[in-house]
């Protein structure tokens, strides 16, 4: 894999599968089965919002969905700071989803929570499932430590897109 380079360790981090049904509180856990975040969730009808804390109660990052745009956007903020948005493309194909702001690009299979987002052709975060001793989870392989939480908000933003859109097809066919 070449020098280390100033690089950090590969990271990884696991997301229990039934979160996704958006509880408004989980963990994100680490190898060994430690907390390592707690993610806090506030959904309004005007759009949804997500709090990253880390272990000491901190606010690592904050994800919000910018309401009143035709395609779901969520724009995530690292210290108060816009860093990155996340836009789902409008294609006949199949979904895609453009990250603005980082120069990262997100490819795979969305619906199965096994995709790869990468930067220049270099991974930075590859999703996959993955079985651990305490569940289903979904495992976030993170090629440089330095990236974790803005890979975390990112794939997490991702998931409130794939969210929104279940949501409003639900509403959409009668529901609501």
């Amino acid at each position: 894999h070449g020098g280390a380079g100033g690089k950090g360790s590969v990271m990884k981090l696991y997301i229990r599968q039934k979160v996704f049904s958006w509880v408004d509180r989980f963990t994100v856990k680490e190898e060994s089965g430690e907390d390592k975040y707690f993610v806090e969730g506030e959904f309004f009808s005007w759009g949804k919002k997500l709090h990253v804390y880390d272990g000491a109660g901190n606010e690592a990052a904050f994800i919000q969905q910018k309401v009143w745009s035709f395609l779901p956007k969520f724009m995530v903020f690292l210290d108060g700071e816009q860093v990155a948005e996340i836009v789902k493309e409008f294609t006949f194909l199949r979904p895609r989803y453009r990250i603005d702001g980082l120069g990262w690009q997100v490819d795979g299979s969305f619906m199965a929570h096994d995709y790869e987002i990468t930067r220049d052709g270099r991974p930075i975060v590859t999703i996959h499932k993955e079985w651990m001793t305490w569940g289903d989870c979904y495992e976030l392989d993170i090629e440089d430590e330095r990236d974790e939480v803005i890979a975390l908000s990112v794939v997490l933003a991702i998931d409130c897109v794939l969210a929104s859109e279940a949501a409003g097809a639900a509403a959409s066919s009668g529901g609501d």
